[in-house]
C-alpha cells in the first residue's frame, strides 16, 4: 500500500484461450495491485455461461484456490478497483455483468468518463435501471440500449457516445473485446502465453505469467479476440493523443513498459538526473521517499555525485487501515509507514527526493521526522515533477483544486509550510524534455490544459461531481 495523496485509477487484465484463464487473471491482478486496492473481481466464461466473483479488499485476500475453482473456462477478465467515480462499496466493484437481448456480457473499465452524469440521466429517462454508482455501468446500458446492427456495432455506437479515458475489456461467452479511448490516456498491452492471448494495463502483469509482449492496444482501437483469431478495427478518432504523463511519474510500476515500450524506471531515473541539473544544492546525502521516489533519487545522486542511501525505511506490511493508539504519538500516520535511519542522517545535510507534493501534509511530516527522529542538520526537498495545480478528471482520484497546495501557494510558501531548508520542483520544460514525444501526453495536472473537453465546459461542476 502506498501512502500517497493521489490514488491510482484501476487495473484490468484479460485472457482468451487458456485452460487456466481465471488463475492467470488472478496472477495478472496481483501484479496490478498497485493500481487499486479497494476491491477486485474476476469473471470467467466456460463457453456457455459467465461466472463472476468479486469482493472488497486485496486480490490475494479475496481469491483462494477454492474460489478460483468456481470460475471455470478458457477466457476471463479481471479488475482491481480504486474509486474515481462512485463510492467505495461492493456494488461498484467490477467486472459488471449484465444480460440483455444479445446474450451476456461482463465489462471491466480503467479510466473515467467526463460525460457519465449526462448519459446516465438520458438512459434513466429511457427506463434504464442502474445497480451501481460507477460510471462504467453507463457503457453497459449504452450497449444494451443501442438499436444499431450486431453486437460489435452496438459496442462502437456506445463508445462513440462516451467522452473521457477508457481502457475497456468486454467478455462474452466465446470472445474477448478490448477498446482503448482515442486519446490513449491509460496504457493497455497485448501479449501471448502458451498460445493464449492476454491483455493487461501494464506489462509487469505479462511478465509475471511469462507472457510475450506483442504490442500496445492502439488509441481508438477495438480488438476482437475469438476463435477466428485477432480482428482489429479503429472506429474512434481524437484530435490529438493525450496519454497520462503521471503514469511515468508515479502510477505505473517501475518495471513496466508503457506508451510505446518506454520503460518507467528509466524515465524516472532521467527525471532525477534533470532535477539535479536544475536544482543543485550542497549536501551530504540523497535519500528517496520510498518506494516511488527511489529511481529519481538514484538519478539525482548520479548526476550530483552526492551519495545515495535509504535514509527512510518503509514498512511494506501496512494494510488499508490500522488502529491508532489512544495516546497521542507525533506523526503516527506517517511513522507507521516510514522510519528514519538515525545513524545515516544525524548531523547530515540531506536531500529528500519524492515524486510529487499534493496537499503538502505528508511532506511536512517527513521533513519533521527527518529532523526530530533522524537528527538531520538540513533537509532539502526535491520533487521529480512540476507543481500539481489541477485535479484529474480522467481516472485518477486527485483532491479538489482547493486542496492542491501548489494551486494556491507559491513554492517559497510551500517550503515554509513543510519546513524544509529548500524546496525545488522539476520544471515542466524539464519533464517534457525527458518524456519522448511529450506533445502526445496530457499535462493538465501541471498546466490546466485539459485535452478532453467537459460537457458544456462545466469544469467546476466536474470537480463537484467527482467529490
Amino acid at each position: 500500500m502506498k501512502f500517497h495523496d493521489i490514488h491510482e485509477e484501476c487495473g484490468v487484465f484479460g485472457v482468451y484461450g487458456h485452460p487456466e484463464a481465471s488463475n492467470l487473471t488472478y496472477l495478472g491482478l496481483y501484479a496490478l495491485q498497485h493500481r487499486g486496492q479497494e476491491g477486485a473481481g474476476i469473471c470467467a466464461s466456460d463457453g456457455k455461461h459467465l461466472h463472476l466473483d468479486k469482493s472488497m479488499g486485496l486480490v490475494a485476500d479475496i481469491f483462494s484456490e477454492k474460489r478460483l475453482k468456481k470460475l471455470p473456462g478458457h477466457l476471463a477478465i479481471g479488475h482491481n478497483r480504486y474509486s474515481t467515480a462512485g463510492s467505495s462499496v461492493l456494488k461498484n466493484v467490477q467486472p459488471i455483468v449484465a444480460n440483455f437481448a444479445l446474450g451476456s456480457l461482463a465489462i471491466a473499465h480503467n479510466g473515467n468518463l467526463v460525460n457519465a452524469a449526462e448519459l446516465r440521466e438520458e438512459l434513466e429517462k429511457e427506463g434504464a435501471i442502474f445497480q451501481s454508482t460507477s460510471d462504467s455501468e453507463v457503457i453497459v446500458h449504452l450497449i444494451a440500449h443501442s438499436k444499431i446492427g450486431d453486437f460489435y456495432e452496438r459496442v462502437i455506437d456506445a463508445v462513440k457516445q462516451v467522452r473521457g479515458a477508457f481502457s475497456l475489456l468486454i467478455l462474452r461467452e466465446n470472445e474477448l473485446i478490448a477498446v482503448r479511448d482515442p486519446y490513449g490516456v491509460r496504457p493497455l498491452s497485448l501479449g501471448r502465453v502458451d498460445g493464449a492471448y492476454v491483455i493487461a494495463s501494464e506489462t509487469c502483469a505479462l511478465d509475471l505469467i511469462s507472457a510475450e509482449y506483442i504490442r500496445d492496444i492502439e488509441p481508438g482501437e477495438l480488438l476482437i479476440i475469438n476463435e477466428h483469431g485477432l480482428n482489429s478495427m479503429k472506429p474512434l478518432n481524437a484530435p490529438r493523443l493525450a496519454s497520462c504523463i503521471f503514469e511515468f511519474i508515479y502510477f505505473s510500476r517501475p518495471d513496466s513498459y508503457i506508451f510505446g515500450r518506454q520503460n518507467v524506471n528509466d524515465i524516472r531515473k532521467k527525471l532525477g538526473v534533470q532535477l539535479a541539473k536544475e536544482s543543485h544544492v550542497d549536501a551530504d546525502l540523497v535519500i528517496p521517499v520510498p518506494d516511488s521516489g527511489v529511481p529519481a533519487a538514484l538519478g539525482f545522486s548520479e548526476e550530483s555525485r552526492i551519495p545515495f542511501d535509504f535514509g527512510l525505511i518503509r514498512n511494506h506490511y501496512v494494510g488499508r487501515t490500522f488502529i491508532e493508539p489512544k495516546q497521542n504519538i507525533r506523526h503516527f500516520g506517517v511513522k507507521i509507514k516510514l522510519n528514519p535511519v538515525r545513524k545515516l542522517l544525524e548531523g547530515k545535510r540531506v536531500i529528500v527526493v519524492d515524486d510529487s507534493i499534493v496537499r503538502g501534509t505528508t511532506s511536512k511530516k517527513i521533513v519533521k521526522m527527518l529532523r526530530e527522529g533522524g537528527g538531520a542538520k538540513e533537509v532539502h526537498m526535491r520533487i521529480s515533477s512540476p507543481p500539481i495545480i489541477g485535479p484529474c478528471f480522467y481516472g485518477i482520484d486527485t483532491p479538489t483544486r482547493q486542496e492542491l497546495i501548489a494551486s494556491t501557494y507559491k513554492t517559497e510558501e510551500i517550503r515554509k509550510y513543510i519546513t524544509a531548508d529548500t524546496l525545488e520542483y522539476l520544471s515542466l520544460e524539464g519533464l517534457k524534455g525527458i518524456v519522448p514525444e511529450s506533445h502526445n501526453f496530457c499535462t493538465a495536472c501541471f498546466d490546466n490544459n485539459y485535452p478532453i473537453s467537459f460537457p458544456g465546459e462545466r469544469l467546476a461542476q466536474m470537480e463537484l461531481f467527482l467529490k
